[in-house]
Order: structure tokens, then sequence, then C-alpha cells
């Protein structure tokens, strides 16, 4: 069994028995845990120290499982064929799946550029993620300071190393036209 596989193993265990992990990402690190487990959600926002009004974002494994959280118009379906795997969460309307994620009209979803966290995602299904730092600090960056901020918290640290700590861009794509809620690493002009 290689690492990875053993990261993949003990990453979908701990959410399959509702607990919170940190999983490097192509962005930032990320506290995630089941967006179908009320209970799992709550003790994620708790350690995120996030209020319950700002939602979580969703992490995929591919177009397939955005496709059961969000209805994908034509121009998001553009816009994911140009950007995805990669750093741009797309909030679209809800497709109708019950989640615990701070909302309940629309889901921001991602396909991140990183094989580990589309492997926890195929293996386990949609996994809930906010960047892995309390509400209004920082990103942290360094594996280090997560076991420092998180150790005794969550049920595993993935350590990827230490990443780049820049943060997705976030779209509106319930609006025309679609609008740029965050500015981060994709540019909506860009083309991959």
């Amino acid at each position: 069994m290689t690492e990875f596989e053993r990261d993949v193993d003990l990453v979908v265990s701990a959410l399959r028995n509702g607990e919170v992990v940190v999983i490097p990402t192509d962005t930032v690190y990320g506290l995630a845990a089941d967006p179908t487990s009320e209970s799992a959600m709550r003790r994620l926002f708790e350690l995120k120290e996030r209020p319950e009004g700002v939602p979580v974002a969703v992490l995929v494994a591919s177009i397939g499982q955005a496709e059961q959280l969000i209805t994908l118009t034509p121009a998001v379906r553009s816009l994911v064929d140009a950007h995805w795997p990669g750093a741009l969460t797309v909030v679209g309307t809800s497709a109708g799946a019950e989640l615990h994620l701070g909302s309940v009209d629309t889901v921001g979803v991602r396909l991140p550029d990183h094989g580990l966290i589309r492997a926890c995602a195929e293996a386990f299904g949609p996994i809930a993620a906010t960047s892995a730092n309390r509400h209004g600090m920082p990103t942290i960056t360094d594996p280090g300071e997560l076991a420092q901020a998180f150790g005794g918290d969550v049920a595993v640290i993935i350590d990827g190393g230490v990443l780049g700590g820049t943060a997705s861009t976030v779209v509106d794509a319930t609006v025309e036209p679609i609008e740029v809620l965050r500015q981060g690493v994709v540019h909506l002009d860009q083309q991959n």
C-alpha cells in the first residue's frame, strides 16, 4: 500500500466515523468533514469558530459529483470546463441534496487539482471543506502550525508540506452575469 493509499484510507475512515480532518489541497490546507452529517458539520463550525450563516464549500472528485449538488447551467458548465480541476469554487443553486453547510438554497462546489483530495472524494463522496484556520485569521500553510492549532481536535492531519496559501476564486453562478465573490488564483478571463 502506497502512502497515498494510506492517506486516502485514513481520511475516508475518519470521515465515515463523523470526525473532522485536516487535508492539503491545491490551494490551502482545509478542515474537512462529512457534509451529510449534522454533528460532524457542527464540530467543523466549532473548530473553525465560523458563524453558522457563513457556508462551507464542498470538494468533489468529478463534474458528475458536482451535478449531484448544484444545477450546472450552460454558463456554469462552460466555466467549470475551463477551470476545473483547479482553484475555482462555484456557488450554484442546490440540486436538493441534504447537506449541513450553513446554506440550504446554494452550494459552493470545487473540483480541486489535487490527486489525494479527488481520490478521497471518489472513495467517500463530496467532502465539506473550509480553510484550516480560525474564522477571520490568516490561513495556515505550514503543517507544523496545523498540529499546534488543531492537533488534539481533529482525527487526522495529512501533511502535504508547506502550501502556497492562495485561496480559490469564489463565484456566484446563481446570478447573471456570474459574479466574483472572492478573487483568488483563477481570473474568469483565464483559460486552461
